[in-house]
């Protein structure tokens, strides 16, 4: 490695965790497939099962209620019993669910598949309740942001298999296979859970150094609830996922009504590689760019980006509609979730990392709502339901753009 990514990798004790950040950031991949193929089961289930888009919206309230259930628990066994323990403890939870989808495919019931989905959200919120602050620590304060980043690009390439996998398996031409990509992704996540059960995983020092300290994230501070970077951020969260899963889940019906001649397959294929790859890049992008601009003002330029497409997306039809949504949206809203999340930690210190971390995560319950709420304004015509990604979008251009007003006085130094 170079002597820049190896600083990127140094902690404050001097030691290097590049290979550490390396077996961590694979799990990135792992939370990616499991979120983006959520997007074709909800057509899926439309088509096979005959219920309406607000009822399928339930897929992604399952998976995104066990976020906002499991968060806090998640948080308690890290601070216990470390990051390990969440690692495995996520990934039992979602293979288990993963191969339970093994018997469903043979009851094709509604229910049942809800029970197993919210499972698998409850193993998703262990890996990023442990994962997501672990990787901000395994180097420099200053460089958590592009850190978080670089492993979120991991989980950009799971945003791209998710739906090519899934268009291809669940919604081919005869029906496809629903439990046969969730069996080989439980088998998988099992294995994986038992390899991590026999790592060591080193714990950094998370304190920040002493120039980087604000003065107001002191033993002092009693509550992260006082500090408004982490307030803030928290909601800042929860818009960006509602909006992410939101435009997600309907962006196979927003292409079928935009072009009658395609197959849902295609369509699939259409997020994957035009959506969910242009997020990939974007996140790689954004590792770079963030090395030379400030997170809040990349933010800034991102969110306003994100609302034009938005509008575009409402306001046209046909291709136009499609390129803002499939093309700029995607990669205007990929660095959000990662630059937040280090947004909202910045002025977090010491153990309060963990507790920062639980809440953070829940905040991903917006996941749950948006799409319930699209499902019931887009019924009758989708583009109107993306009238509530575009709210949350100019919510997060407030974050942004408020951010150095929120950050606490820096200690002068002597």
């Amino acid at each position: 490695m170079s002597g820049q990514a190896n600083g990127m990798f140094r902690g404050a004790d001097g030691r290097n965790y590049v290979t550490v950040f390396a077996l961590v950031a694979s799990l990135f991949f792992l939370w990616g497939v499991a979120h983006s193929i959520l997007d074709v089961l909800n057509k899926h289930f439309q088509d096979v099962l005959v219920i309406s888009k607000a009822r399928s919206a339930l897929v992604q309230a399952m998976v995104y209620g066990g976020y906002f259930l499991m968060a806090i628990p998640a948080g308690r066994i890290i601070r216990r019993w470390g990051y390990r323990t969440g690692i495995v403890t996520g990934l039992l939870l979602y293979g288990t669910g993963a191969l339970l989808f093994i018997p469903g495919g043979q009851l094709m019931s509604f229910p049942f598949f809800l029970f197993c989905l919210f499972i698998i959200g409850c193993g998703l919120t262990c890996l990023e309740t442990s994962a997501n602050p672990y990787v901000t620590v395994l180097g420099g304060k200053r460089s958590a942001a592009g850190r978080l980043n670089l492993a979120q690009a991991l989980n950009g390439l799971g945003w791209v298999v998710g739906p090519m996998v899934g268009g291809l398996l669940i919604l081919g031409e005869e029906g496809g296979n629903i439990s046969l990509p969730y069996a080989v992704i439980g088998c998988v996540v099992v294995i994986l859970g038992f390899v991590f059960s026999r790592l060591h995983l080193p714990s950094p020092d998370e304190e920040p150094t002493k120039d980087d300290e604000p003065a107001s994230a002191t033993a002092s501070v009693t509550s992260i609830w006082h500090i408004r970077t982490f307030r803030y951020g928290v909601v800042a969260l929860l818009l960006y996922v509602s909006a992410q899963t939101g435009i997600n889940s309907f962006f196979i019906n927003y292409a079928l009504e935009a072009d009658t001649s395609l197959s849902p397959s295609t369509a699939a294929m259409m997020l994957s590689i035009g959506g969910m790859g242009l997020f990939m890049v974007g996140r790689l992008l954004g590792s770079l760019i963030l090395k030379a601009v400030a997170p809040a003002r990349l933010m800034t330029a991102c969110a306003t980006g994100a609302t034009i497409c938005m509008l575009l997306a409402i306001t046209s039809n046909g291709k136009v509609g499609m390129t803002a949504l499939c093309l700029t949206t995607y990669l205007f809203e990929s660095v959000m979730f990662p630059t937040i999340f280090s947004m909202a930690q910045t002025d977090v210190t010491g153990s309060n990392t963990k507790t920062a971390s639980s809440y953070l995560v829940m905040s991903i319950v917006g996941g749950a709502i948006a799409p319930v709420l699209m499902g019931l304004l887009g019924e009758s015509n989708m583009a109107l339901g993306f009238t509530i990604p575009l709210g949350c979008f100019v919510g997060i251009i407030l974050y942004a753009f408020s951010y150095k007003r929120f950050r606490p006085p820096m200690k002068q130094k002597p």
